[in-house]
């Protein structure tokens, strides 16, 4: 099993990287603030405005370890990585096999989307009695239900998107139910994107983007191409396939996210908000998150194909390893995961 090391997160907005032999050192304003040896580090993930110098990138490359750029209001910018590694013939394998069955990819992807939504709002409705009787969630997991199967007669990929349009905007309908602690003022009201218009739409573009990135890491790892998909449109600049994989684990971005609000990790001073009414994580805010992501990714979960635990993660390596076995013929179906 692959050895889980450091992501390693820089927000500070002045920060500069820079390299001191087999060392990553962060400096702000001269100062050393963090030295780090390249053996314990997989990732870097980079908030700043100032960047990292060119000695630095050069090793980072030399060692595959890429190098996110993420603007500090959570979008995507930049990434640095090494020479595209891994069979060829593996990604002319994975093009013909996306060709071919890209609708059944697709149908698969979005049924353990839905069911793995419908199993955030049970588990909710089971720790909360006063919500098992909600009229609203009850519906939203019929919704979902009904999705699945319909997702599994579609004829085409873009129905398949139009029936996981209708099943995104029934979930949020009743996400604000999902928060249960009565002290937290926060309302989520709808899903904004470009930009979020509230702390909650903040918190989950934010975190979308860092899981979407560490799949984006994970499928090079294993030597498929990142940007070749089967449900998102290929567009230039765009991880479409790290955008198909992330879709089955979204609900554990959602989840993550409910954490921090109901147990009040994140509050309302971790914003901070824009004249064009945009909302963002301010640096502390930030940190807050950053620091329980990475103490998240420690934590275990039971893989339910593999039926053996691994740290969440590894879950983006796990879940690439497995497409590619798909894509070379190793199995007959791409197993998506399922939360229980």
């Amino acid at each position: 099993m692959r050895k889980l090391l450091n992501t390693v997160y820089v927000t500070n907005e002045q920060s500069y990287l820079t390299l001191d032999g087999e060392n990553l050192v962060c400096r702000v304003e001269g100062e050393i603030v963090l030295r780090i040896p390249f053996e314990n580090i997989e990732n870097i993930v980079c908030f700043n405005y100032i960047g990292c110098s060119p000695a630095l990138m050069g090793k980072c490359v030399s060692k595959s370890i890429p190098i996110n750029f993420v603007s500090p209001q959570g979008k995507f910018l930049a990434k640095i990585c090494g020479e595209t590694k891994g069979n060829v013939f593996l990604r002319v394998a994975q093009i013909d096999k996306f060709r071919e069955d890209n609708l059944r990819l697709s149908q698969n992807t979005m049924a353990a989307k839905f069911s793995n939504t419908r199993q955030v709002i049970k588990r909710t409705m089971h720790d909360n009695p006063e919500l098992r009787n909600d009229a609203d969630m009850k519906r939203v997991i019929e919704v979902l239900s009904a999705g699945i199967e319909k997702a599994d007669n579609a004829s085409s990929i873009e129905e398949v998107i139009g029936i996981e349009g209708n099943c995104a905007k029934e979930y949020f309908a009743v996400f604000d139910k999902l928060i249960t602690n009565p002290d937290v003022s926060f309302k989520f009201e709808s899903r904004s994107k470009h930009p979020p218009l509230n702390e909650i739409n903040a918190m989950l573009s934010f975190v979308y983007t860092l899981m979407t990135s560490e799949f984006a890491s994970a499928l090079e790892t294993v030597g498929l191409d990142s940007y070749i998909g089967y449900c998102h449109a290929l567009r230039s600049g765009r991880v479409s396939l790290a955008c198909d994989l992330v879709e089955e684990a979204r609900c554990l971005a959602e989840r993550f996210v409910l954490t921090l609000i109901n147990l009040r990790i994140i509050n309302e001073k971790d914003f901070e908000k824009q004249i064009s009414g945009a909302v963002y994580l301010n640096e502390e805010g930030r940190k807050k998150l950053l620091t329980k992501w990475q103490e998240k990714k420690r934590t275990d979960l039971i893989h339910p194909y593999l039926k053996q635990k691994i740290p969440f993660g590894l879950l983006p390596y796990v879940q690439s390893n497995l497409l590619a076995k798909y894509v070379r013929g190793e199995l007959n179906e791409y197993p998506c995961f399922l939360l229980r």
